[in-house]
């Protein structure tokens, strides 16, 4: 259990701010990209290989935004045992809008009923994949702030990633992130180095308020990434040497681990490779003979000119490669077994880094983080993990905490594409339908999970919970699931029926 907060605001700084407990939800349900593959007729390993992916995770009916924030939000009390009067602020970050006015955060407060607090600051932050370091650097300053009363502050990151059939389908994903953030943290934000990088552009964009689906440019959607990407650790790389984080030659040794939002895992690696060649441009005496070997063509090229050059990358990736087995590849386990899940992306590799650590193999280890969300608003920082390896202390939680990780990706269940695609069906025909009984399985939840449970006329939701005990509901056949995609197709004929 953890303890509690102060009862009133300490006085002077708060030290050690960062990340207390780190909770990750995903869907209980997959589908295996080499079948979706076979399904979509394309070329083998077009997913696997070209993209990096190897499961992804989707929602059927019965889940939404806000039945994914109240699961993983629940289940980070419950786990850690805090007292919901403890939570002074709580902020979500989602892009998944089914509702112009209400917060998810809203919906997340029927949980603090039966502790009356409600005296619970934030609301939502939208920005693409962003939101969620936008809520987490929010937190984060509320903390250090005058405003702060010595509470905790909770952050939720959570999105159901879902595209139009062909191409990009198979980028989508779904899950949620809540990070419990206050000071003595064992996972500890660096002050100071905190860079950001802010544009307009239209490369992914949600114009259409009746779909779920985005208007993308796919190839802007990567340049603008990159040039992201570039911008931030210039200025990440200025900021460390003036705090005395980079001391060497190469800002890839300021982190033991470097994780980045993820919408395919072979973006990463490909991003990895880029922050390789900055540090190789930036170096005045770079060393052929190491890490830099095989790179002297490419010393006079310009960053901006290199987005789409087959050569210059694979020479970087050649180079950067057992870096990036070391430093990142790990932290890409939910990504290639759930898929993109938008703001939560980049936090889903944080906990998968921890999963794979023990206390004694990460205490005292720094992260340095790449969020990214399309329009476009991106930002670097970095965090350290403390060394305090007490029993029973907070690192050991937060690291016991996600040791279980690989088991739970591999008790989900997997669906064959063809079903896959029928609930893709069901969601894109019954969107923002009232009144409306969702039909999807509920036994096929995790034990705890939140679900849908009806619409009413006037479009208000109403919740359940699975109990934690494995008593189990009765399925819906996916034949109930089709009928009701037809049905819905011939009641509302400006959705188009796909089936």
């Amino acid at each position: 259990m953890m303890p509690g907060p102060a009862n009133a605001r300490p006085q002077g700084w708060p030290q050690e701010v960062g990340i207390l407990a780190l909770e990750i939800y995903f869907p209980s349900q997959y589908v295996d990209q080499t079948q979706l593959e076979l399904f979509d007729g394309v070329s083998a390993g077009k997913y696997t290989v070209g993209l990096g992916q190897s499961k992804m995770g989707f929602c059927s009916d019965r889940e939404d935004i806000n039945t994914l924030c109240l699961t993983v939000v629940q289940k980070l009390m419950e786990r850690n045992g805090i007292d919901y009067g403890d939570i002074g602020r709580l902020e979500v970050g989602t892009e998944t809008i089914i509702d112009k006015s209400k917060s998810a955060k809203t919906v997340l407060m029927q949980l603090f009923e039966d502790s009356g607090n409600t005296d619970v600051e934030g609301v939502d932050t939208t920005n693409a994949c962003y939101g969620g370091t936008a809520a987490l650097f929010n937190a984060i300053n509320w903390v250090e702030s005058s405003s702060w009363d010595g509470r905790y502050a909770l952050v939720v990151a959570g999105d159901i990633a879902v595209y139009a059939t062909g191409n990009a389908r198979c980028t989508g994903g779904a899950g949620a992130v809540a990070m419990l953030v206050g000071p003595d943290a064992p996972l500890v934000i660096d002050r100071g180095v905190r860079s950001s990088h802010m544009q307009h552009v239209y490369d992914f964009y949600k114009p259409d308020m009746a779909s779920e689906y985005p208007t993308v440019d796919g190839k802007l959607s990567i340049q603008c990434y990159l040039h992201a990407l570039d911008k931030c650790y210039e200025r990440f790389t200025n900021k460390a040497i003036a705090a005395g984080i980079r001391t060497g030659n190469s800002t890839l040794d300021v982190g033991d681990a470097f994780l980045f939002h993820s919408p395919y895992c072979k973006l990463v690696q490909k991003s990895f490779a880029r922050i390789l060649l900055n540090d190789f441009l930036r170096d005045s005496s770079p060393d052929f003979s190491g890490r830099y070997a095989g790179l002297e063509a490419l010393r006079d090229i310009k960053l901006e000119d290199t987005y789409f050059d087959r050569a210059v990358e694979n020479a970087v990736m050649t180079a950067s490669k057992e870096l990036f087995d070391v430093k990142t590849k790990q932290a890409l386990l939910v990504a290639n077994q759930v898929g993109n899940m938008y703001t939560p992306s980049l936090y889903g590799g944080l906990a998968s880094f921890i999963s794979g650590q023990t206390l004694d193999s990460i205490a005292r280890k720094r992260v340095v983080l790449f969020s990214y969300g399309s329009g476009l608003a991106s930002s670097m920082f970095s965090l350290q993990f403390s060394d305090n390896k007490a029993a029973g202390g907070a690192l050991e939680r937060l690291v016991n905490s996600l040791s279980d990780l690989k088991q739970r990706l591999e008790s989900r269940q997997c669906v064959r594409p063809e079903d896959f695609d029928s609930y893709m069906k069901l969601r894109e025909q019954t969107h923002h339908l009232a009144p409306y009984t969702p039909v999807g399985s509920v036994s096929v939840l995790f034990p705890g999970t939140w679900y849908l449970s009806e619409v009413d006329s006037m479009h208000r939701r109403k919740y359940e919970r699975r109990p934690l005990a494995p008593a189990e509901q009765g399925d819906t056949c996916l034949a109930e699931v089709k009928h009701v995609v037809q049905a819905a197709s011939h009641s509302h004929p400006q959705v188009i029926n796909m089936s």
